[in-house]
């Protein structure tokens, strides 16, 4: 009966971890479409408008968050992808503990 617990828990935690990481990339969608509508917005002022921006105004604020996108959004991708190969591993270590448990089992059968 332990086996089967420890089952529960690896299929259990491998559906989190897998689940996690297609939500990542899910977000990947909505936060591109942020970013391009930010420069829109941003890039549609002239060029001397931008620069003439005062220090901590909404333009700057703006421009900050248009540079610090790019990360966010590498982050959003590489950690969800890392998080889904986590829930593969995870399934694949529950696997070879059936696959190894098996002969045990049917040993222990075998001598009833």
């Amino acid at each position: 009966m332990p086996l089967i617990f420890i089952m529960l828990i690896l299929v259990v935690s491998a559906t989190y971890f897998a689940y996690q990481g297609f939500a990542m990339h899910q977000q990947v969608a909505v936060e591109e479409q942020a970013f391009h509508d930010l420069q829109a917005e941003y890039f549609i002022l002239s060029k001397t408008e931008r620069e003439s921006a005062v220090t901590g105004s909404e333009l700057n604020q703006k421009l900050v968050k248009i540079v610090n996108a790019p990360s966010s959004l590498m982050h959003l991708k590489l950690v969800g992808v890392g998080r889904i190969l986590v829930g593969i591993f995870i399934l694949l270590f529950g696997i070879l503990i059936a696959l190894v448990s098996m002969p045990i089992r049917m040993v222990a059968l075998m001598k009833k």
